[in-house]
């Protein structure tokens, strides 16, 4: 599980409880500050946590043993904002979509993405 807890009243905590999955390790967050984005290590998966909703938006299966880390934000002429992270057990680079208003897209040998947590390459 991932906890969300809102340190706004700190004599208050509101503490929302999301089930996510086991490994989470370290994270970043995306370009909006929305989305927080977390490796599941030994399940080679990426939580994607929308902090405004206080729920797991996706859980994305990525390559092998996602780097644990901050990951990058930029902005794809064709995606619009995504969030990139390399990986420990491979070579590749796994991005991640972050626009909430994004649309469905067939994507090139790719499967049907929608919206945030929709997995680019």
């Amino acid at each position: 599980k991932t906890q969300l807890i809102d340190y706004s009243d700190i004599d208050n905590l509101k503490i929302t409880e999301i089930g996510s999955t086991r490994y989470l390790h370290d994270g970043g967050w995306d370009a909006s500050k929305r989305y927080f984005l977390v490796a599941a290590n030994n399940s080679n998966k990426i939580a994607v946590i929308d902090t405004k909703e206080g729920k797991l938006e996706k859980l994305v299966s990525v390559g092998k043993v996602p780097h644990p880390g901050r990951g990058a934000n930029f902005v794809d002429p064709q995606f619009g904002p995504v969030w990139a992270t390399g990986h420990l057990g491979d070579e590749t680079i796994s991005l991640i979509g972050t626009d909430p208003e994004a649309s469905g897209q067939r994507l090139e040998g790719g499967a049907h993405a929608q919206g945030p947590g929709r997995r680019l390459a």
